[in-house]
């Protein structure tokens, strides 16, 4: 028994996605391992989906740089920016379009303060799937494979980089150095965090709405299961999903493709897997109660022919008692027998004698 939990404790993350994805019957034994396995297990496959997407973003921002270098020493105005606020030499906001930008439409205002103007520029880039906001304090970023918008200040995206000031033709010479490389670091541990918090608790959030319709499954299912349990297997179910959103986002790293009902195939496959997991264990639930049954009416069998044949032991037993008894009695008998006539015997010759001595 203890050789068996090793076998299953030592099953490794990559077997564990195999299993999810291709093998059903075995939620119920990896739901058994507990909710800190399965937790880490989401952690691990939430941390791959971030790097995917970073890796994506870094991808996106290497074209970003390489296109907007040449634009910057062409088209672009004069630009500086200090103590966490970039100020571009023009007096209308400047908009690139997404024909003319890897990362989609871009819009360029360093003018404006008012948040109406902003929720103004959001919607434009999002009605176009993707694209960037650059503005005096902050640069906010769309992405077609994620859900909202992202937003990086300025004073915390570059002070970790040790960044306070530069200039148009100080960037110019910076991303032509090979200290570029350092930005790229910075970028990709900074979109790592993010996304790895961001989509961890999307990703909670989904598993909580998956198992308390798989528990209301169960009942359904008419199949006693713990509420953790349940929420264990909704884990392992969202596997396929997750990856399939891994597949999302590479795609759109090189083709901007927008799949309009993509979060409901994401929840349907989940509860697909979900639900055909909880219906396979009670199928298999059954088959162990009807050979429990056929067990219990094998060992009711037994136990009426062990009866019968102690019966017929015991019956044998008093018989050979019963014999034995008898056998007994009639040596006492005969013995008696035997008394009675030697003493019979002995009576008669004791009484002849004194007759002939008279």
């Amino acid at each position: 028994m203890n050789e068996e939990k090793e076998g299953k404790a030592k099953i490794g993350f990559f077997q564990k996605v195999w299993d999810s994805i291709t093998k059903i019957e075995k939620y119920p034994d990896m739901a058994a391992e507990g909710l800190g396995r399965a937790f880490t297990y989401l952690c691990k496959v939430v941390a791959i989906l971030a790097i995917v997407l970073c890796l994506g973003m870094m991808y996106q921002t290497y074209q970003m740089l390489q296109e907007g270098i040449e634009y910057l020493q062409n088209e672009f105005p004069e630009f500086s920016y200090k103590d966490g606020v970039l100020n571009v030499s023009s007096d209308q906001p400047l908009t690139i379009s997404e024909d003319n930008s890897y990362v989609g439409k871009t819009i360029i205002d360093t003018n404006t303060e008012d948040q109406q103007t902003e929720n103004q520029y959001i919607n434009e880039i999002e009605k176009s799937g993707s694209g960037m906001i650059i503005l005096k304090d902050k640069v906010i970023l769309k992405n077609g494979s994620i859900a909202g918008t992202i937003n990086y200040n300025y004073s915390e995206l570059l002070g970790q980089m040790g960044i306070t000031e530069f200039t148009k033709q100080s960037v110019i010479d910076y991303v032509n150095s090979s200290q570029v490389i350092s930005l790229y670091i910075s970028v990709f541990i900074t979109i790592f965090v993010y996304s790895f918090m961001m989509y961890l608790l999307t990703t909670l959030s989904n598993v909580v709405f998956l198992s308390i319709f798989g528990y209301l499954t169960t009942w359904i299912a008419r199949i006693k299961m713990r509420f953790v349990a349940v929420f264990n297997m909704s884990i392992y179910a969202l596997t396929l999903s997750i990856f399939l959103n891994m597949l999302y986002i590479a795609v759109n790293i090189f083709i901007d493709f927008n799949m309009e009902y993509f979060q409901v195939m994401y929840i349907a496959v989940s509860a697909i897997y979900l639900v055909a997991a909880i219906f396979l264990l009670k199928t298999e639930f059954m088959k162990q109660q009807v050979e429990l049954m056929k067990i219990a009416e094998a060992q009711e069998i037994v136990r009426k022919e062990m009866e019968e044949k102690d019966r017929q032991e015991k019956q044998e037993q008093e018989k050979k008692e019963r014999q034995k008894k008898d056998k007994e009695e009639e040596k006492k008998q005969e013995k008696k027998d035997k008394e009675d006539k030697n003493k019979k015997d002995n009576n008669v010759d004791g009484g002849e004698e004194p007759a002939d001595a008279y």
